[in-house]
């Protein structure tokens, strides 16, 4: 009866309806203070000075009118902190979000017109992001005593597979042209026999495809008449896709892409500086960023950048700006007793993913492998013979060295020869020398000044605030925005992609800390 008399009473609820289509909303209050959005919105229509893309139209008099660039702005910027990078995206968000629809003011624009603007930012994302800067200076965000810079590699629009020098794609549009003429040349046998036409529609595609093919790689070899140049003059490989990326070794394999550098300032972490390079080679990407940052360096301003920044010439350069720096070593953790037993904590090698080579042991003898004795003057190789003394106080490259070498009876019959001798077939005997120190008179090298600066108690202390300083930055862009490849060809519009993730970083700091107080 009690079952009953429950069922013969249900309870009633209002209807909610999750997708209304109209709805009387007031745009401009859905922006709510203290947000990103908030931030975004009164930064653009208020801070910024917008006026250098007018002359991007010539319509005052004839012309339709053009979509205000603040607006378009606004829109993207938004869409990278959500993670939305497609135009087509963008624009489906601008048509059913609410907040896309109210910085957009419910235009909707066409997707090709966010990709227009993206792809076009070259010019005016500079000054952009320099105004974003003196705003975040303004309210106190930027604290100016230590700059640590450094860089993320990230896929890029191009094809790994299209990449390689001028004789390698001479090499492969000859191979193209020799298959076609080899397919040909067996249609031409086969033409008395009865062929499946199946058979010959394929064969005819692929002949079509070859050629199509040949005569693309033809066309850019006389487009791209010298191989690419790196750094230091050595010929990289090229890329028909996006002849200004590079391919990057990383964790994860070999990447086609470009590498994002950053300088971040320490207080509150705020992208001082932000460019994109086709290359690899780190060294060469130190001096350009920190030239770039120099107009909001003071004398004490500190630059701090890991292993991969590190060069003799990098090092020289700072010091004849006499800016203050800390650029790690490849050893330096090795010097270092905190991380002594930091191998046990490492993770295994995923097989899937590490692409990494495993280390090889030596396969000679190197001088660690022979008895050395200082103070007698002796030297023993690994079968026991002794070495005689051919050099005391040889120099080399500023460090003195004794130097021994086998005799012939003893190295010319030695069954070690192969594990001794690189070319045993030619070198006759062995020689090894064992370094002393620095000789005499002998200039030091700015490579030693920073070895002894960051092995300093005080150096140390400093640099072991790079990490916290730049590295959760690039989580934020990277896992927080879902920046985890470049979508544009052409180092001068990652550039400018790159700019905007980092303006989005700015932006958010600005809003947290800045706007918020």
């Amino acid at each position: 009866m009690g079952v009953e008399f429950l069922e013969s009473f249900m309870a009633r609820y209002k209807p909610i309806d999750t997708s209304p289509r109209f709805l009387a909303v007031d745009l401009e209050r859905q922006l709510h203070p203290g947000t990103f959005e908030h931030a975004l919105n009164y930064l653009v229509d208020h801070e910024l000075d917008l006026r250098r893309f007018d002359a991007r139209y010539k319509n005052d008099f004839t012309g339709a009118t053009a979509y205000p660039p603040g607006m378009l702005l606004k829109v993207v910027l938004f869409a990278y902190s959500r993670g939305i990078v497609s135009s087509r995206g963008i624009e489906r968000a601008c048509r059913e979000h609410v907040t896309f629809i109210a910085l957009s003011g419910d235009t909707a624009p066409h997707f090709t017109t966010f990709a227009d603007f993206v792809s076009t930012l070259g010019a005016e994302i500079g000054p952009l992001f320099k105004e974003v800067l003196l705003i975040c200076d303004r309210q106190g965000l930027i604290g100016r005593e230590m700059f640590a810079i450094d860089g993320v590699k990230l896929p890029s629009n191009a094809s790994k597979a299209k990449s390689g020098s001028r004789a390698d794609y001479q090499r492969q549009a000859d191979k193209m042209e020799a298959a076609a003429r080899a397919i040909l040349a067996r249609h031409r046998e086969n033409d008395a026999l009865p062929v499946e036409p199946d058979l010959a529609a394929k064969e005819a595609r692929t002949v079509d495809r070859l050629t199509k093919e040949a005569a693309q790689v033809r066309q850019w070899l006389t487009a791209n008449p010298e191989d690419r140049k790196g750094a230091k003059g050595k010929v990289i490989k090229s890329n028909r896709t996006d002849n200004e990326s590079a391919k990057m070794a990383t964790g994860k394999g070999v990447i086609q892409g470009y590498v994002g550098v950053a300088a971040v300032d320490d207080k509150h972490q705020i992208i001082v500086d932000a460019q994109a390079h086709g290359s690899g080679n780190e060294q060469a990407l130190l001096l350009p960023v920190v030239i770039a940052a120099t107009p909001l360096c003071t004398p004490d301003t500190l630059i701090t950048a890991d292993a991969g920044y590190h060069s003799e010439a990098n090092l020289k350069a700072l010091a004849e700006q006499d800016r203050p720096a800390l650029i790690a070593d490849n050893q330096m953790r090795k010097r270092d007793e905190r991380f002594k037993d930091q191998a046990k904590y490492k993770a295994q090698p995923d097989p899937l993913h590490d692409k990494a080579h495993p280390k090889k042991s030596a396969r000679h003898y190197r001088p660690q492998d022979f008895r050395y004795d200082p103070e007698a003057g002796t030297c023993l190789c690994p079968a026991g013979k002794a070495l005689y003394q051919n050099g005391s106080n040889c120099n080399h490259n500023g460090h003195l060295a004794v130097k021994f070498q086998g005799a012939l009876r003893d190295c010319v019959p030695c069954p070690l020869r192969d594990k001794c001798l690189r070319k045993p077939e030619t070198t006759k005997t062995r020689q090894v020398c064992f370094f002393r120190g620095k000789a005499p008179g002998t200039r030091e090298r700015y490579s030693e000044r920073m070895k002894r600066a960051i092995d300093s108690e005080r150096g140390r202390a400093l640099y072991g605030r790079r990490f916290a300083t730049v590295e959760p930055v690039f989580g934020n862009l990277r896992h927080n925005k879902g920046l985890d490849r470049f979508t544009l060809r052409g180092r001068k519009k990652v550039d400018a992609q790159w700019k905007l993730y980092c303006l989005v970083h700015n932006i958010e700091k600005l809003a947290h800390h800045g706007y918020a107080q």
